[in-house]
């Protein structure tokens, strides 16, 4: 019998440090006070490194021709959730957004445990003074953003997403698809609106310092079946960046190509490889941005992969690549991570979606 106990016992143990590793015990309610830093956080929702290597082949014939793989630091990323399972956006994001591990559809609370709120990256920025920003190809909602803003137990609660942004968390600048919130609801709360290319285009950057973005009626369209009159990930970006870059003290972004996700889902190769592209696009102008500054760190990675993606032969530029699908659901796989600037060294090897808030927060409470 006390055999049994001890085996018992030793599964137990067996089985809590491989559902929990990397769970650390969260910051301080008042940590040290960030510096001034700039951190641009890139969520390619749904890429894995087959989607990279895809977009590369279509874009310049061999794999290695996007923006972010030119990085000097490159690694991988664990992603299961707090019970060791395939996540969803909601659990991984709120992993990259706090540190901690949580069920799938929870956004940035403790759950399982008291539900408490649990403070994010943006919120850390912006208790220091800083500026925050969130941007997407999704509704301004989904789960992606939502993590980095929201508190809810079910990332289904868009109302009450919708109400932490305008009420609690306030960022900025917020740029995305219009669902579950109106011009009327953004323009109460002190936000500037904007509905399309042009009137985001016109904006006085140096003065504008709470602008929302509102375009379309839902998810933003596909890159492969054009965008009409409504902004490129690209664009959004350039001038998110030049609203936040008028802080005082720094800033914290999110910038998330949330249409990759759905295209994988359909398991849709050409429009998951023109979202790819637009992203890395993106990830452009984020580094001609940074060009020849000493305090701001640029991450790309992926919340999850979708589809079980695999590339099966390289067609050549312009040409879509023969590929396998082995589900229209997320995945397991391990996803890229790319890093450039203050502190990029940390993201080498293979680290743990929870490890990317450490490494982020241990970078912007650090003096240079």
């Amino acid at each position: 019998m006390r055999f049994f106990r001890r085996y018992s016992l030793l599964l137990v143990c067996v089985f809590l440090a491989s559902t929990c590793h990397h769970i650390r015990a969260p910051l301080p309610e008042a940590p040290q006070k960030i510096q001034r830093k700039q951190v641009i956080l890139f969520i390619g929702d749904g890429m894995g490194f087959e989607h990279v290597k895809a977009a590369g082949m279509y874009r310049n014939k061999t794999p290695g021709s996007l923006s972010f793989e030119s990085f000097p630091y490159h690694g991988s990323v664990t992603t299961a959730n707090i019970y060791g399972k395939v996540t969803d956006s909601a659990a991984a994001s709120t992993a990259m957004a706090t540190g901690t591990k949580v069920s799938n559809g929870v956004i940035s609370v403790l759950l399982p445990g008291d539900g408490k709120p649990l403070k994010t990256i943006a919120e850390y920025f912006q208790e220091s003074g800083q500026f925050s920003g969130l941007v997407t190809t999704t509704f301004v909602a989904h789960a992606t953003p939502a993590a980095f803003a929201a508190h809810v137990p079910d990332r289904n609660n868009f109302s009450d997403i919708v109400s932490d942004y305008l009420d609690r968390s306030r960022p900025n600048v917020v740029f995305g698809g219009a669902r579950h919130i109106t011009k009327e609801m953004a323009s109460r709360a002190g936000y500037r609106i904007v509905t399309d290319r042009e009137s985001m285009l016109a904006q006085d950057t140096e003065n504008v310092t709470l602008l929302w973005g509102l375009f379309g009626h839902g998810n933003m369209p596909y890159e492969y079946a054009g965008l009409g009159s409504l902004p490129h990930l690209s664009e959004m970006t350039s001038t998110v960046l030049s609203i936040l870059d008028n802080g005082p003290s720094g800033f914290f972004l999110m910038v998330e190509g949330g249409r990759i996700d759905h295209a994988s889902h359909a398991n849709d190769i050409e429009r998951a490889i023109y979202e790819t592209i637009e992203f890395s696009n993106a990830v452009r102008v984020a580094m001609d941005w940074a060009e020849g500054r000493d305090d701001t760190l640029i991450i790309v990675t992926a919340d999850h992969e979708t589809g079980g993606l695999a590339v099966l032969e390289n067609r050549g530029n312009g040409s879509i690549p023969d590929v396998r699908w082995e589900t229209r659901g997320h995945t397991e796989k391990n996803v890229p991570v790319y890093a450039l600037g203050d502190g990029a060294e940390q993201f080498e090897g293979e680290i743990d979606n929870t490890d990317i808030f450490y490494i982020i927060m241990g970078i912007a409470q650090t003096a240079q």
